[in-house]
């Protein structure tokens, strides 16, 4: 079973619904959660919000947050997931930052650099994710974000 098949059917048996919140997998996970059949008994909506100014409007991003810390950080990823579950009223939200390259933005910070959080309001997992792909990387670390935010988010459901 597909990891998308799994979460779909981990949030039906539970009783949950799901948004996400995205910014370098620009909706690859919404995507390959609705591509499952019924899907839409569980899956609410999802947010691609690529530049700051839109998390902070849309998620309630702190500003302080984006100067301090930046778009791709744990803190970050943690008011996405948060912001979003808030907005939606969603029972869980899975939340992507990260760098997709080819190359790295004005901080400096590696391509492949990637955050991931998980909340259901009561708990909030938020993992780093590095991916060791190179060159020219932009759709396999994209790919590879989107795996490991389902990984994350099915694990987060079993527990």
């Amino acid at each position: 079973m597909r990891l998308e098949q799994e979460v779909v059917a981990a949030l039906s048996e539970q009783g949950k619904t799901l948004c996400t919140a995205e910014s370098c997998t620009g909706g690859w996970i919404a995507k390959r959660i609705t591509d499952i059949p019924g899907a839409s008994a569980v899956f609410e909506c999802g947010f691609v919000c690529y530049s700051n100014r839109i998390k902070h409007r849309l998620l309630g991003v702190r500003e302080e947050t984006l100067r301090t810390h930046g778009a791709v950080s744990e803190q970050t990823a943690r008011e996405m997931a948060l912001g979003a579950r808030r907005a939606s009223g969603a029972d869980v939200a899975v939340s992507v930052t990260g760098i997709a390259g080819p190359a790295s933005d004005d901080t400096q910070k590696p391509v492949g650099l990637v955050y991931i959080a998980v909340t259901d309001g009561r708990r909030t997992d938020v993992q780093e994710y590095r991916s060791a792909f190179t060159g020219d990387v932009r759709e396999q670390n994209r790919r590879a974000s989107a795996d490991r935010a389902l990984e994350q988010l099915r694990r987060f459901l079993e527990e």
